[in-house]
C-alpha cells in the first residue's frame, strides 16, 4: 500500500481516489448501510415473513380445499351410488309388483271364466228344461190330439190326458236311453 502511496503522490492516478475522499466514503457508506440494517431490514424481512406466511396459508388452504373437495367427492359417488342402488331396488319391486298384478289379472279372469261358464251351462241347463217341459206339453197335446183322432173319442180329461202324455214321453225316455 505504501507503493500506492507513493505513486499517487507522485502523479494523480484517475483510478485511485484520494484517502480524505475515501475515508469520507467509507464512513458514509458504513452509516448508510447501518441506518438500512437497523430501519430498512426489519421491515423488508417483516414483509418477506409475511409473504412467506401468506404463501404457506395459501398452500394450507390449498391443501385443505383440495381434502374437502376429494371429500365431497367420496360422498358424491357414495350418494350416486346409493341413487343407483335404490334405482335397482325400486325398478326390482315394480316388476315384482307388475308380476303379482298380472297374476292376479289372470286369476280373476280365470275366476270369471269360470264364473261366465258355470252361469252359461246353468242357463244351458234351465233353457233345456224350459224346451223339454214346453216340448212335453206340445207333444201331449199332439198325441193327444192324434190319439182322440185314431181312437175316434175325445180325451179331453185333463188327468187321463196327463198320465197317457207321461207314460208315453217315459217310454220314449226309455228307449233313447236303451240305444245309447
Amino acid at each position: 500500500m505504501s507503493q500506492l502511496l507513493i505513486l499517487a503522490a507522485e502523479k494523480e492516478n484517475p483510478l485511485v481516489p484520494p484517502i480524505p475522499e475515501l475515508v469520507i466514503g467509507l464512513l458514509a457508506f458504513v452509516i448508510v448501510f447501518g441506518l438500512l440494517a437497523k430501519k430498512l431490514l426489519p421491515n423488508i424481512n417483516k414483509v418477506l415473513e409475511e409473504r412467506r406466511e401468506a404463501i404457506e396459508g395459501g398452500i394450507e388452504k390449498a391443501e385443505a380445499a383440495q381434502t374437502e373437495a376429494q371429500s365431497v367427492l367420496e360422498q358424491y359417488k357414495a350418494q350416486l351410488a346409493e341413487a343407483r342402488h335404490e334405482a335397482a331396488r325400486l325398478r326390482q319391486e315394480a316388476q315384482e309388483q307388475g308380476a303379482t298384478l298380472i297374476a292376479e289379472m289372470r286369476a280373476e279372469g280365470q275366476r270369471q271364466r269360470e264364473e261366465i261358464v258355470a252361469a252359461g251351462h246353468a242357463q244351458i241347463e234351465a233353457d233345456r228344461k224350459a224346451a223339454a217341459s214346453a216340448l212335453r206339453q206340445d207333444v201331449g197335446t199332439l198325441a193327444t190330439e192324434l190319439a182322440g183322432k185314431l181312437v175316434g173319442e175325445s180325451l179331453e180329461d185333463h188327468a187321463r190326458q196327463s198320465r197317457v202324455i207321461d207314460r208315453f214321453l217315459d217310454e220314449l225316455e226309455e228307449k233313447a236311453e236303451a240305444t245309447r
